[in-house]
């Protein structure tokens, strides 16, 4: 038997020798193997546990708002300006930014010519008395004379007659001596209403026209705030609805709904509405004519059931929170609606007194085992007792 041949024979033989220790191996290996593997599932079983806070639903009065925008004006500006022309002011005494009383003295014109006028015309007025007593006396003469035909009937008519006129005269002075009495008192400019003064134009020295504005007035110092409301949502808004502003200075500053105009701009599809402001909040805040400052309108009050923020997941659509049963966290499908803040309200799929993971949830899954170390909402009251104090 040739050595090729003999060789050819007991590979097969080797083969099958070969395979069946690699299989008692690998048995072995196998059996050797088993016991780290139940070791893994044991520990598996005994997974570490997440630490959480639960936080329990809130139940409170939540505001529907309507947010909106505009301008800061004066309730009502009054123009003072001058009614005497061709004299000069020689004093003034109001600036920008003072409060004013109603009758306050603002200003002065010259005043010793428009007296001088004035006592002109008093004495005209006196002149033309003695004429008028002497007209008098002259047709009571002639009226006696007429009885004893010493007298025509024409020059008793001509008699009552210069007595009429002069009559009239005096009459004619009279009103220009109020009239120019008039122009003296207007020589002095005073407040018409109590107010905040705007803006000044008036100088010392220059000649004041009739007409010519001289202070601007805002009237009692009122602001309002005139907001642009799209028309579909113009319908909601009453007068009478409360009316948070913010303020420059983040204060808050609440008015009222005064008015809601009755049209619509064209161009831009919203409406105005006027809402008054209180004087000594709009004092307070900063808030001046001419800002731009935003605003919320309470529509109406209802209960709200809700939760932080972050006690929410959001994922494929939905909503989910997981509420804490026997140190095992489950997710449970809510539905949420509205937002206020850092807090979101659960419409439906949680109880008022359910245990829930306030924060982290995007770390937890269906099942997880969780251990509990506090509450939420008790760290927060501590914090703000805290603060109170610190205060």
């Amino acid at each position: 038997m040739s050595k090729p041949s003999f060789c050819k024979r007991m590979k097969p033989v080797f083969t099958f020798a070969c395979t069946g220790a690699l299989a008692v191996w690998l048995s072995a290996c196998g059996s050797d193997t088993s016991a780290p593997a139940g070791a893994a599932s044991a520990a598996s079983a005994a997974k570490a546990a997440l630490t959480v806070q639960t936080v329990r639903p809130e139940r409170s009065e939540w505001v529907a708002q309507l947010s909106a925008h505009g301008a800061v004006a004066p309730w009502q500006e009054v123009i003072v300006g001058a009614e005497v022309g061709g004299v000069r002011l020689t004093d003034v005494l109001v600036n920008v930014g003072d409060v004013v009383r109603k009758g306050q003295l603002l200003a002065v014109l010259r005043q010793d010519g428009l007296q001088a006028e004035l006592l002109a015309l008093r004495a005209q007025v006196s002149e033309a008395q003695a004429l008028q007593f002497e007209a008098q006396a002259n047709a009571e003469r002639s009226r006696t004379l007429r009885d004893s035909d010493a007298v025509s009937a024409q020059e008793l008519q001509r008699a009552l007659t210069a007595l009429q006129t002069a009559q009239a005269r005096v009459e004619a002075l009279k009103a220009q001596v109020a009239a120019q009495e008039l122009r003296l008192g207007q020589s002095r400019i005073v407040a018409p209403d109590d107010g905040l003064i705007s803006s000044r134009a008036a100088t010392a020295g220059s000649t004041a026209q009739p007409g010519q504005e001289l202070f601007r007035l805002i009237r009692q110092a009122r602001l309002e705030w005139r907001a642009e409301v799209p028309s579909a949502d113009l319908a909601r808004i009453r007068p009478g609805m409360d009316v948070v502003l913010q303020g420059p200075a983040g204060a808050p500053v609440t008015g009222r709904v005064r008015a809601v105009a009755p049209t619509v701009d064209a161009s831009t599809r919203n409406g105005m509405v006027q809402v008054d402001l209180p004087v000594a909040a709009t004092q307070a805040s900063g808030l001046k004519a001419g800002m731009f400052a935003s605003g919320r309108f309470e529509i109406t009050r209802s209960a709200a059931l809700h939760l932080p923020q972050t006690a929410v997941l959001l994922k494929d659509g939905f909503a989910y929170v997981f509420v804490v049963r026997d140190g095992v966290a489950q997710q449970a499908k809510v539905q949420v609606g509205r937002r206020q803040g850092d807090r979101v309200e659960v419409v439906q799929g949680l109880e008022a007194n359910t245990d829930v993971v306030a924060a982290g949830v995007g770390f937890l899954v269906d099942g997880d085992p969780v251990r509990v170390v506090g509450s939420a909402q008790g760290a927060a009251s501590a914090a703000s007792a805290t603060a109170a104090a610190a205060r």
